[in-house]
């Protein structure tokens, strides 16, 4: 994601626009898109200030609250799909889909390979818990 075009600027653009400017003549001046100079003026009206919202998400992960759960289950039935996981944290009021659940096992360590025989192998980090 791109960095956040500073505070001054902003302020600069919309305090052009409401000396009586265009936002086009604001963009062309400080080189930036008429776009983005409707969203500055429309912030600065709506807010009074310019500064950038805070980015990115909630990263804490739906599944670190179910890591027991999870840890309980896998021992339980070492074999089991992540559908299935996915079906039994669904029936816990958990909407989850597969690959993320695939991402933290391996995050936590864990993770099912198979030999030729298709049984577990016999080496570290074979759903070795962390």
């Amino acid at each position: 994601m791109a960095k956040a075009l500073s505070v001054d600027l902003r302020e600069r653009v919309a305090q052009y626009v409401m000396a009586g400017h265009s936002r086009r003549d604001a963009a062309k001046l400080f080189g930036i898109s008429v776009s983005t100079a409707v969203r500055f003026v429309s912030l600065y009206k709506k807010t009074g200030s310019v500064a950038p919202a805070k980015q990115g998400g909630d990263r804490r992960g739906k599944l670190k609250g179910h890591h027991d759960f999870l840890l309980r289950r896998i021992e339980m039935v070492p074999d089991i799909s992540l559908a299935e996981l996915a079906a039994e944290l669904a029936a816990q009021g958990v909407a989850i889909d597969q690959s993320n659940i695939c991402r933290y096992l391996r995050a936590q360590g864990l993770t099912y390979k198979k030999n030729a025989t298709r049984r577990r192998t016999e080496t570290a980090g074979c759903l070795a818990t962390p």
